[in-house]
């Protein structure tokens, strides 16, 4: 599955020069010419990595990055800030608001495509198969292969769901914010050697929501339109969990 990096750079050139290079490099690339319109890219679908450019237009990258950082939904995402400033203070301050890496400019694109895949092996640690997972008031342990789930009186009960909608469930978990296609999960859950239809993951989604509901779990399982599903720390407070 390829990795989606976010470019936020305001220059045209610029942009369009990385966004060449990480596409001859197999990666999914999103552009961004500031900080508003990242923001409306990044709901729509949470990047791997982040390209983020110092000198915006309106909100600048340090503050856009410190921002990220605040965000539960972004505080993870690595962040390579690119800047022309190369003085040692305006570094730190750069790396003390958030980015992960920094690159001056003028730059190498061989050192920045090196960057770019040190950050996303860095990053990408696939949870243990033993590694407990939390998404709200879920949690999901592959050693017991339990479900379970705070209920309103804080009581912690086993929520019942099918050993396809465990593997899909787990999956989604751990990439919170990520967004699967149909495609892609059928890929990762069922195996790319299981020749079905892609709305079966519908059918899976519908039947794991039903079995989240009983928890009012299910909205955190959500459909993005076109695209596919994602499981969301932030689910919204009017989502029909039930819709695919």
């Amino acid at each position: 599955m390829s990795q989606r990096i976010l470019i936020v750079e305001d220059e045209p050139s610029i942009s369009e020069l990385i966004a060449i290079n990480l596409l001859h490099g197999a990666y999914v690339v999103d552009r961004a010419f500031q900080a508003d319109e990242a923001t409306q890219l990044i709901r729509q679908t949470m990047p791997d990595l982040i390209i983020l450019d110092w000198m915006l237009p309106g909100k600048s990258g340090v503050q856009f990055a410190k921002e990220l950082r605040a965000n539960e939904a972004t505080a993870m995402v690595p962040i390579l800030m690119l800047t022309a400033k190369s003085e040692e203070a305006d570094k730190v301050l750069g790396l003390d608001s958030g980015a992960d890496d920094y690159m001056t400019k003028p730059f190498s694109t061989k050192e920045l495509m090196a960057r770019v895949k040190a950050l996303l092996r860095r990053h990408s640690r696939a949870p243990s198969q033993d590694e407990l997972m939390v998404l709200g008031a879920m949690r999901l342990d592959p050693v017991t292969h339990r479900v379970t789930a705070e209920w309103p009186n804080a009581t912690r009960r086993e929520i019942v769901v099918g050993p396809t909608e465990f593997r899909l469930l787990q999956f989604l978990m751990s990439a919170p914010e990520r967004v699967h296609s149909r495609a892609q999960l059928l890929d990762q859950v069922w195996g790319n050697e299981v020749f079905i239809e892609e709305r079966t993951v519908d059918v899976h989604i519908r039947r794991l929501r039903v079995a989240l509901a009983v928890a009012k779990c299910d909205a955190y399982i959500e459909t993005v339109r076109g695209v596919g599903y994602r499981a969301t720390r932030t689910p919204s407070p009017n989502a029909d969990g039930d819709k695919s």
